[in-house]
């Protein structure tokens, strides 16, 4: 492997007619260290074509052939030192060397040195872009849930892709407003879903939203650290889209709970576990890691990964029947994915084919897809549906958000999915409890 380190010799000589013998490895046009060796010869005596000692040299300021050994010998040990560095993806190897070497280093010593290196307090940081986001994603493995670190993961395989589309390795030192306006612009036109069977180019709104806010969150974690400089993330605009999202009605979750899969025995256990998250309220990651111990006394009480509380759910006959007949206290274990398809099967089965338009935006375009409602149902239209029925059947929002999990109403209230007529005959339902429908209707007979 090719590295720009060369022996050259410096300029001052010394009292007794030497001039010290450097190192020099130069990292970029600009910026280059001179490691000084143990080794010395009068100016005469260095081949500047060769960058030698000159067999000339007096038998007095030592043997030329020994002299020239030793300076290969060192030259070999540096192109170690930076292929380490290199290797380790260290952002600076040049502050590595400057803290390490000495004429008598040995490449054996290489690991060990870093590591006394770092606790000493002075740790060559490793400032390579996606070295750091790997980092953050270890220290919040154990904070955060397996949900969260899926995002990390998602947005960090995201960028990778934007760097080889800019071809441009990314650093710290790009982020900018030309930065963010080009990473917009990819994720909205040119970014490929990664696991389609079909190309598919270009994200949501909101999910080019949540690439942004990741990626705002861990540089300014990255600041806070003082691993990095403060940047200026002011311009850096998280999107946001409400996004139109299907919930199913009591009836519909009634049907899907009462199918008959006869011919369809592979499907049972995941209609049983949508059933049972729409009952719940719960987030997949939680149901599906519920315990024996967690049903107690007709009370199923699950701590919430996302959220990290508590929440006591009261379980209906029917989520206890699922629980405690079916999966004899214990759900299945699946995929996400996997429960996402052939719930969507279920739902065509059982008949929930409404005709349903999905809009959303693309750049500055509207996307309007309309497709069955059993093609829209997913994971989280659990949560959503469980939600939008207590809503609607007078369950105060407060009570709703101890088991969802919500922390304010403003976040609650973009669950819930009603239509204006559905809309419309609650507020009818309402005026109905205090009288006004009929004092209208009285009043309408009278003229």
């Amino acid at each position: 492997m090719f590295l720009p380190v060369k022996a050259i010799l410096g300029r001052r000589p010394r009292k007794n007619g030497t001039a010290v013998i450097y190192i020099q490895y130069c990292f970029s046009s600009d910026r280059r260290i001179l490691l000084p060796t143990d080794l010395g010869v009068p100016p005469a005596h260095w081949n500047k074509r060769l960058l030698r000692v000159s067999p000339s040299l007096p038998k007095n300021f030592g043997d030329a052939e020994a002299l020239n050994g030793r300076l290969q010998k060192m030259l070999r040990t540096v192109e170690d030192m930076i292929s380490y560095a290199l290797e380790q993806k260290m952002a600076d190897p040049i502050a590595f060397l400057k803290k390490a070497w000495h004429p008598e280093f040995k490449a054996a010593e290489l690991s060990e040195k870093a590591k006394e290196i770092e606790a000493s307090g002075a740790p060559v940081e490793n400032l390579d872009f996606f070295a750091q986001f790997d980092a953050y994603i270890k220290a919040k493995s154990r904070k955060v849930s397996s949900g969260m670190l899926r995002t990390y993961h998602v947005v960090k395989q995201r960028l990778i892709d934007f760097q080889k589309h800019r071809r441009a390795k990314i650093t710290f030192d790009c982020f900018d407003y030309e930065f963010y306006e080009s990473l917009v612009n990819y994720l909205t036109y040119d970014h490929i879903h990664h696991r389609r069977q079909t190309v598919l180019r270009g994200l949501k709104r909101n999910s080019i939203g949540t690439t942004i806010k990741q990626l705002r969150i861990f540089l300014r974690d990255r600041a806070r650290r003082k691993i990095i400089p403060s940047l200026d993330l002011a311009d850096f605009k998280i999107f946001d889209e409400q996004t139109d999202a299907i919930y199913l009605t009591i009836g519909e979750i009634r049907r899907i709970y009462d199918l008959d899969l006869t011919d369809y025995p592979e499907l049972a256990r995941f209609r049983d576990m949508f059933v049972l998250g729409c009952l719940t309220g719960l987030r997949f990651s939680d149901y599906t890691g519920i315990r024996p111990e967690d049903i107690r006394n007709g009370m199923l009480y699950k701590k919430q990964g996302k959220s990290d509380h508590w929440v006591v759910i009261p379980l209906r006959a029917e989520a206890h029947e699922i629980l405690v007949t079916r999966f004899n206290k214990k759900v299945p274990k699946t995929s996400n994915g996997e429960l996402n398809r052939h719930i969507k099967k279920i739902g065509q089965l059982a008949g929930i084919d409404t005709p349903i338009m999905i809009s959303y935006k693309k750049g500055n375009q509207d996307i309007v897809t309309t497709k069955p409602k059993h093609a829209w149902i997913t994971t989280h239209t659990c949560r959503r549906s469980f939600c939008t029925n207590e809503f609607l059947a007078g369950t105060p929002p407060e009570l709703i958000m101890k088991i969802s999990g919500h922390k304010s109403l403003k976040d609650f209230y973009k669950y819930i999915r009603i239509t204006p007529e559905e809309a419309g005959k609650k507020i009818q339902e309402i005026w109905e409890k205090r009288g006004e429908m009929r004092q209208l209707a009285d009043r309408t007979t009278i003229q």
